[in-house]
């Protein structure tokens, strides 16, 4: 029999009344105890789930005992913490973490709104809680959320979910992208009912919050696919640098500014400067994430020189910069031609055909590297042509609309962007993001009123 302690700690009809009758077989198992945040499991005062300890800092990072500053760096960096609760949801401008797991879920047959809500409670009551280094209720080893490492979980819904919760609030963009020639789709990493985006600085964290929010979800739904990405670590190039993707190309650099307030329009939407019709968000505060797995050539990239390799970018491999510049975020000089009169920047070269004039035609790019390496179900004899890798990029990109903003950018790569000889997208989906929520609400808790119509 449980001690009073235990009774204390967990509340089993709040619990049951979540999972529903009969969903997790024999009932939660191990001690349900809440444990504080930091480098040690222990069961102290914990700080509220979803709302840090520390004070905030202005880089949106929480410190223990209110150490903020505008360095993203504590002692240790384990206890840094991004807050859950808040208008938005974490993940998406919050500094890009080293490691990411994207996790797509199908609903389980029969389910129906009541379930869908009580999984996303579920789903964003934990949440909440491994964020801010807390176990779970029913965590059977707290210790390997003591350390959350700015810990984030991202919500995306599909379509079959959105169809089932809210019919007729789904935005128009969301289904499947429009079929373009260089796609090789792949089943196993396209679609999806509901996304889980966990990002985070430390592996051992990020991987027990995705088995923590597996086991939540398991009754509800069943696992798509699961792929898993990372970036330099933290630390190892200083703050503000922009990631490298495996080809050695800086990635990222065209994402809008936040000073100019392009992001908030570009990402949130509003209303434009000029002419340009407003983008308008599917909901307020909510988003949309177009995730593409792009497979990249390595071994034939490889055989390229260095000129060659910047000549299909249209930038520099050292520094980031155009062909016409010499800084990273320099404009590319569109114009300009070489001593034989051709253009500096081909016009197949990957800067050329991403640009626009368009400032609607715009995303955030919160990419990352995965690397599964060599394939060794090859039938070669000896491996001497075997590839050595089997990498690529997981394109994770944000925007207001999809229809208005990525489309077009992607039907331009689509029909002339040299860097295609080299890359083949293999898995696309699509999710529109919802609101954050307020302490006490869920994540979706918005589509559950009839306060929100669809634009």
């Amino acid at each position: 029999m449980a001690s009073t302690e235990h009774e204390d700690r967990f509340d089993p009809t709040r619990r049951g009344f979540l999972l529903g009758a009969g969903v997790v077989g024999g009932g939660l198992v191990g001690s349900a105890l809440g444990y504080a945040g930091g480098w040690y499991a222990a069961p102290t005062t914990a700080p509220p789930a979803g709302g840090g300890s520390g004070e905030v800092g202005t880089d949106g990072l929480v410190r223990p005992g209110g150490q903020s500053g505008t360095v993203p760096v504590s002692s240790p960096q384990g206890t840094d913490t991004v807050p859950f609760y808040g208008p938005r949801q974490a993940g998406i401008e919050t500094p890009a973490q080293t490691h990411a797991v994207f996790v797509a879920m199908n609903l389980r047959e029969g389910a129906d709104r009541d379930g869908i809500q009580r999984m996303l409670k579920l789903l964003t009551d934990d949440s909440a809680r491994l964020t801010q280094g807390q176990a779970t209720l029913a965590d059977t080893e707290p210790e390997l959320a003591a350390a959350p490492a700015r810990l984030t979980v991202t919500f995306g819904f599909g379509p079959e979910l959105m169809r089932i919760v809210a019919s007729g609030r789904a935005p128009s963009w969301l289904r499947d992208l429009p079929d373009f020639g260089i796609d090789r789709l792949q089943d196993r990493w396209s679609g999806g009912d509901l996304l889980l985006q966990v990002c985070g600085d430390d592996p051992v964290s990020l991987a027990h919050a995705r088995r923590m929010l597996l086991k939540d979800a398991r009754a509800f739904t069943t696992v798509r696919w699961v792929q898993t990405g990372f970036r330099a670590a933290r630390g190892s190039h200083p703050g503000g640098t922009t990631m490298r993707n495996l080809f050695g190309q800086v990635d990222g650099t065209g994402n809008p500014s936040r000073e100019s307030g392009h992001m908030e329009r570009v990402v949130w939407g509003g209303e434009a400067d000029g002419t340009t019709s407003p983008l308008v968000p599917w909901v307020p505060n909510g988003t949309s994430l177009v995730l593409r797995r792009i497979s990249m050539d390595l071994d034939s990239w490889d055989e390229l020189d260095r000129p060659g390799k910047e000549l299909v970018v249209g930038r520099r491999l050292d520094t980031g910069a155009p062909l016409t510049g010499e800084r990273e975020h320099d404009e590319p000089d569109l114009e300009a031609v070489n001593p034989t009169g051709f253009s500096t920047i081909s016009d197949i070269a990957h800067v050329r055909r991403s640009r626009t004039d368009n400032p609607d035609e715009a995303m955030l790019r919160r990419a990352y590297n995965y690397d599964d390496g060599p394939d060794l179900g090859s039938d070669d004899t000896d491996g001497a042509t075997r590839p050595v890798s089997n990498a690529g990029l997981l394109f994770a990109a944000y925007q207001c609309d999809v229809d208005r903003q990525y489309v077009p950018i992607q039907r331009r790569l689509d029909s002339s962007d040299h860097l295609n000889l080299w890359t083949t997208p293999i898995g696309s989906a699509v999710f529109a993001i919802p609101p954050g929520c307020t302490e006490g609400g869920f994540i979706g808790d918005v589509l559950f009123t009839e306060k929100t119509t669809t634009p």
